[in-house]
């Protein structure tokens, strides 16, 4: 009789925290993985260790492992094929975990949004080709998400000249210290965007305007600097505008970071990054505004095959405080193509295409996460 095959197993790090969790949560799903859940905190990665085990029928690890100081020797440890990095801050240059698994043999995941990050990353792809792995970083709902949508979408059009991104969570949703802390750092500053044809300096939070969000409703929205930015614009010369930008659910919130911005941009503040605690408490305070609703939607325009001007929107809704799991389904996928072996790529980069996105979607089963795609009206 043959023996069973091996579980594989996996590391998420920051497996407590707002994203950490859902990817766990999603990765216990698996009959063929084995997880180990780690963060700062023995007593709540206990805790999360025990209701996954009994959700899943399988035993969880748990390591107490802090993501700015991990070596190999701390990775080489516990035994893992792979490490999911949802800690955060990315800051640039922050690439301890990612070199520790590397120097173990382990590939790695990580959620970074943060486009100086991204861009610094492939300093690593040596090292990780020396060693047989694969190293990803921005596997979340930029770019990770949002390049699979664009790649589902670019087919239907001869040329595309804009690609505009946004994303607006509920208020429901609690994103913790560190993410409100990344949120906050940005408000204000400046942020290269190509716009018309031609790269602006604008700054964050600002250029209000307003988007639909299907059943979430109309947002406000302001630019934030994301990845995608530069990824959209080295991958296709020809594109005119890559916009990205993001809004909260409760105007006075929104238009509060909205006139702050005006303060960072004069020079009067520094940053709103130190604040983050005490905003983040009065959010708490305020849970009951807003809702539980959230959502994203990628618009690409330009033309079609026979010239005529083309503009198709993607829309994703999300419902019942599902959101937080959004940013978690690429890393989740692009893990099971790992532990599957189907994916063979090795290397330092960008999840910038790299997951379709009917894989990505496909780890939304059971979730109040809906999708649908539709023309709109465009103007040349």
């Amino acid at each position: 009789m043959a023996a069973p095959e091996r579980r594989f197993p996996i590391l998420v790090v920051g497996a407590t925290g707002a994203f950490g969790q859902r990817i766990a949560e999603l990765l216990a799903r698996g009959e063929a993985i084995e997880l180990v859940v780690a963060g700062r905190t023995r007593d709540a990665l206990e805790a999360k260790a025990a209701a996954l085990s009994t959700s899943s029928g399988h035993p969880v690890r748990v390591a107490v492992l802090d993501a700015n100081v991990a070596t190999a020797a701390d990775v080489a440890a516990l035994g893992v094929r792979l490490v999911i990095n949802a800690s955060g801050p990315y800051e640039a240059g922050s690439t301890t975990l990612a070199r520790a698994a590397i120097a173990a043999g382990c590939h790695s995941i990580d959620l970074a949004d943060s486009r100086a990050f991204v861009a610094g990353f492939g300093a690593l792809d040596e090292a990780a080709r020396a060693a047989g792995v694969l190293a990803v970083t921005g596997a979340s709902s930029v770019p990770g998400l949002s390049s699979a949508v664009v790649a589902a979408l670019r087919g239907g059009f001869a040329t595309v000249d804009a690609i505009d991104i946004a994303i607006s969570p509920g208020n429901a949703f609690d994103p913790g210290v560190a993410t409100v802390a990344s949120v906050l750092g940005g408000v204000g500053q400046p942020v290269g965007m190509l716009l018309d044809w031609q790269w602006r300096t604008v700054h964050g939070w600002q250029g209000l305007g307003r988007g639909s969000f299907g059943s979430a409703g109309r947002r406000w929205l302001g630019y934030v600097d994301v990845p995608d930015l530069d990824l959209f614009a080295r991958e296709d010369a020809r594109l005119g505008t890559v916009r990205f930008r993001a809004g909260l659910e409760v105007l006075p919130f929104h238009l509060g970071l909205w006139a702050a911005s005006w303060l960072v941009r004069a020079g009067l503040i520094g940053s709103l990054a130190p604040l983050a605690p005490g905003l983040l408490a009065i959010k708490r305070a305020l849970a009951r505004l807003g809702s539980d609703r959230g959502g994203m939607f990628v618009e690409l325009r330009g033309r079609d095959a026979e010239g005529h001007p083309k503009a198709v929107r993607w829309l994703l809704e999300a419902g019942s405080g599902h959101g937080p799991y959004v940013p978690a389904l690429t890393s989740v996928a692009l893990a099971r193509r790992l532990a599957s072996g189907a994916e063979t790529r090795r290397g330092a980069m960008a999840c910038f295409g790299l997951v379709g996105l009917d894989v990505i979607l496909a780890e939304a089963a059971g979730l109040d996460i809906k999708c649908s795609t539709h023309d709109t009206a465009h103007e040349p």
